[in-house]
């Protein structure tokens, strides 16, 4: 994110806490500052320590424990929420709220924040079908709380129904999202290319690059995080695509190419994040090649300028590059935003530490049709996702 928001998270007593310990990693991850209230019964299936490793923050459990500030402990965090997430949410938690109950720090805490709250319901199917739990969840939508759906499944008490807490990356999906109602893709589709591409010598090798996908990928979940429908047309990474995006999986450049051009007059947004081979074997072997000498000549053919194919077809499309250098990089990527047509690159030095491939941080300079270069320090490729999503937020108002 491209400034810290503060996540206050209220963990109450539901076998399905295990799960939110992955919720409170994520949204750190995702340039969060998270600060954990939890309840009695919570704290008997994972210890308040685990939270306040994961989160870096103190945990906060009882009301009457000696403050670690001066301040009034439920009225800061209060205040200080940007959004209040409760997961799981327990029918007693949901039964409290909604009737206006507040007898521990999590009760008095939520009664006292007026920040959105968001809960993830998490408990027995009879349970979750009660009539009270039905009216108690209707009431608190029309009170203006949002509340998740749970998942149906295998439940923890061995009956199968309605019930589950929804997967951590649904959670975080939700609660990013929330976090950026001010500043969202709502309407729009956002076709993102991450990876690299790999062309094949023979049925054993291929021709490839180091990249890792995380930028990509980092800028996918951001922008379904923002409402945006998200189209992510990856080559071979070891990573999982984010929940709710469509995924197109492809291996070459000219599959990559052709899932682009499929749908490019669909989309309004197009982020070129993959590294694409520019070169492909001339005749790849339709057997191994074996060893026969001290050199082999390998002869290469050039493949599609992908990116540069879009500036020429693109209509009302804002169109996003990167250029990856080890040398000249202002003058190689303005280069590129002439050639291509871009709205926008986004430039790094992979020899740089911090800014290569494969790495979780990157250092970039953003460039712009009129000349204009903006240096960002570095920063994790998920909080760049957030500052890149920003940058073309303002290109979208600034054609309107």
């Amino acid at each position: 994110m491209s400034q810290y928001k503060n996540v206050v998270m209220g963990v109450t007593g539901g076998i399905a806490v295990y799960k939110c310990v992955e919720v409170v990693s994520r949204l750190k991850k995702a340039g969060c500052r998270v600060h954990v209230i939890m309840t009695k019964a919570a704290t008997h299936f994972v210890t308040p320590l685990t939270f306040r490793e994961i989160s870096g923050n103190p945990v906060v459990e009882d009301m009457w424990e000696d403050p670690k500030t001066w301040n009034i402990e439920h009225i800061a965090l209060a205040t200080l929420a940007d959004i209040f997430l409760i997961a799981p949410a327990t029918a007693n938690i949901i039964g409290k709220i909604a009737n206006g109950i507040a007898d521990d720090m999590l009760t008095t805490t939520v009664m006292a924040t007026k920040a959105p709250v968001l809960l993830a319901p998490a408990m027995n199917v009879n349970m979750y079908l009660n009539p009270i739990t039905q009216h108690n969840l209707s009431k608190l939508r029309n009170l203006g709380y949002q509340v998740m759906e749970p998942d149906s499944g295998m439940l923890a008490c061995g009956v199968e129904g309605l019930g589950r807490l929804p997967e951590p990356s649904v959670i975080v999906d939700k609660t990013l999202g929330l976090l950026n109602t001010g500043n969202n893709f709502t309407g729009k589709r956002i076709l993102i290319t991450a990876g690299g591409t790999r062309e094949p010598v023979d049925p054993v090798r291929y021709i490839g690059n180091r990249s890792s996908g995380k930028m990509g990928y980092a800028l996918a979940q951001a922008a379904k995080s923002r409402g945006a429908e998200v189209i992510l047309i990856s080559g071979p990474v070891s990573l999982s695509p984010p929940a709710g995006v469509e995924f197109v999986k492809v291996e070459t450049t000219q599959e990559m190419r052709e899932a682009v051009l499929a749908n490019f007059n669909q989309v309004d947004i197009v982020i070129k994040a993959a590294a694409v081979a520019d070169y492909r074997p001339l005749e790849p072997q339709e057997q191994k090649i074996k060893k026969t000498g001290e050199i082999v000549t390998l002869q290469l053919a050039k493949n599609p300028d992908i990116l540069k194919e879009l500036g020429t077809l693109k209509k009302h499309q804002l169109l996003i590059g990167f250029a990856a250098e080890t040398e000249e990089l202002i003058a190689n990527a303005a280069e590129k935003i002439r050639l291509k047509k871009l709205d926008m690159i986004i430039a790094n030095d992979v020899t740089l530490p911090g800014a290569g491939f494969d790495a979780d941080t990157n250092i970039v300079k953003l460039l712009y049709p009129s000349g204009r270069v903006e240096e960002l320090p570095q920063m994790s490729k998920t909080e760049l996702s957030a500052v890149i999503l920003d940058k073309i937020y303002n290109l979208m108002i600034n054609l309107t």
